[in-house]
């Protein structure tokens, strides 16, 4: 018997995503503040303490539930968008920055995912969005998403966000993969996370890779991106603070001007 509520998806474009949830008369999808898109007329827009999974257990419970959300730095508060008309009924929520949209369908993944503090993009009513501690020390010390990541529980449809291409790797039993810490978006309940150290003085001073790889042991699912948004910002923050080499010419500032950069 599925608790959560039963939605219809698509999902449109290709490297700045959108997902269009259809809504029955009286279902529910929740979202991050920020991420709606639009959505037809008839739907309510209400919002919530949490991510709207306490159905019972009055105020406590409802404070509990966003308290969760606060300790993976997320907001307080999540929006619920229901369908009070009659019909079927679309609303759309778009991705932050470019990348894909990963639905999730927790029933057929043993009903919890382990993702990033900042993957979460909306699910159905009843989806858990609550808070996974990593139990090694080393991983909440050195795992680059640091010692508390998000995690999906219940028996309904989610979705995740993720920068660049995503991979969808299914590990084998016992079988190890390395991945850079801000490449891992999210993996099933079964694999096996950890830390694991690079070695050697010139990979750790020079070889521009970091200092860690995450370690990830079948069997299960995992979920990896090309373009963590973190490695994107420090990209355009380089860019945006580093004065470009042309511009100390006059034909580096005259192409500065016709480039619109010379201002």
């Amino acid at each position: 018997m599925i608790s959560n509520h039963e939605i219809d998806y698509r999902i449109f474009g290709e490297e700045m995503q959108y997902v269009e949830i259809e809504l029955d008369p009286n279902e529910t999808a929740v979202a991050e503040p920020g991420s709606f898109m639009m959505m037809d007329d008839g739907i309510q827009m209400q919002t919530i303490f949490g991510d709207g999974s306490q159905q019972s257990g009055g105020l406590l419970g409802k404070l509990f539930s966003a308290g969760k959300r606060l300790l993976t730095g997320e907001n307080l508060f999540m929006t619920a968008f229901t369908n009070a008309g009659y019909g079927k009924k679309k609303v759309s929520f778009a991705s932050p920055y470019p990348g894909k949209i990963i639905p999730v369908d927790l029933q057929l993944l043993g009903g919890r995912v382990i993702c990033q503090k900042d993957a979460f993009l909306c699910a159905a009513k009843g989806v858990s969005v609550g808070i996974e501690f990593q139990r090694r020390l080393g991983t909440g010390l050195f795992g680059g998403e640091g010692f508390i990541m998000q995690k999906l529980e219940g028996d309904g449809m989610a979705f995740m966000h993720a920068g660049g291409h995503v991979l969808e790797k299914q590990l084998m039993p016992g079988e190890l993969l390395k991945v850079d810490t801000g490449c891992l978006v999210g993996f099933t309940y079964g694999v096996d996370y950890n830390i694991e150290f690079i070695g050697g003085i010139r990979n750790t001073i020079f070889g521009g890779e970091g200092v860690f790889f995450a370690t990830l042991r079948g069997p299960g699912k995992v979920w990896i991106q090309t373009l963590p948004v973190s490695r994107l910002a420090a990209r355009i923050l380089q860019y945006g603070t580093v004065q470009r080499k042309e511009e100390g010419s006059i034909l580096g500032g005259l192409g500065n001007l016709l480039d619109g950069d010379g201002r």
